[in-house]
């Protein structure tokens, strides 16, 4: 059986007085991958922030390898092996990019030569200052930063949100590699749901703050009904 990498126990977290997550449990193991699905505003990316240690844990346990992280600064949840990759990207702008790469790498097998064999745009881009790279450049740049720390989970936060389908391409085909041949575990929220559910082993659906659905994803790519009841994925729009 799978070592288990990450354990939410009955969590209940926001920010201030605000709950937004209630009662989550779920569980991670070595190489699993795992997809975060959910309306706007349902607590996904609180979720991936609640792990990273950046909101307030009000209740339940959270578990990095049986470890209780509940209290560890976000910091020293990153030396433990976890990788968040937020929305915003947050690019360092005035360095290059390779200067982005290398600020805060840490040994491990993600080398810069294996990087740039990953994004091959990056490599071509590596003099270049963040702030002259291109919003899709900005998202390899970003998840490519995190892999430099050679993290053993890493959290993906809407990677290919406003980006160009060929783009999409081909972060789906870096993130596969990722996954399937290195064996890195992820968690995956996404808003295309259908290519979240292509990338990753299993499904949490969210629903205000909940776990309302959980299963293999390959299940829930042919359910409609579920998908048009929580994600709100019309019937006609998915088979047009």
């Amino acid at each position: 059986m799978a070592e288990r990498l990450l354990e939410l126990d009955q969590v209940t977290a926001g920010y201030g007085e605000a709950v937004v997550l209630d009662q989550v449990s779920l569980g991670l193991g070595e190489g699993e991958s795992l997809a975060l699905l959910g309306r706007n505003g349902v607590g996904k990316s609180t979720l991936l922030m609640t792990v990273m240690g950046h909101t307030r844990l009000r209740s339940g346990r959270l578990a990095w390898r049986g470890q209780d992280i509940g209290r560890l600064a976000a910091f020293k949840r990153a030396r433990l092996g976890l990788g968040w990759v937020a929305q915003e990207r947050e690019v360092f702008p005035s360095l290059t990019a390779e200067e982005n790469l290398t600020v805060a790498s840490r040994p491990g097998p993600w080398t810069l030569e294996k990087i740039y064999e990953l994004f091959p745009r990056l490599a071509e881009r590596r003099d270049n200052l963040g702030n002259q790279l291109s919003g899709g450049e900005q998202q390899m740049l970003a998840i490519a930063r995190t892999l430099m720390t050679n993290p053993k989970l890493l959290l993906l936060d809407e990677p290919c949100e406003g980006l160009a389908p060929v783009i999409i391409d081909e972060l789906v085909d870096a993130i596969r590699r990722m996954t399937e041949q290195e064996g890195l575990a992820m968690i995956l929220v996404e808003q295309h749901a259908d290519l979240a559910l292509e990338l990753t082993q299993r499904v949490i659906v969210l629903e205000r703050g909940a776990i309302v659905h959980q299963g293999p994803s390959k299940n829930l790519i042919d359910d409609q009904a579920t998908k048009s009841r929580y994600l709100g994925v019309s019937l006609v729009a998915d088979g047009a």
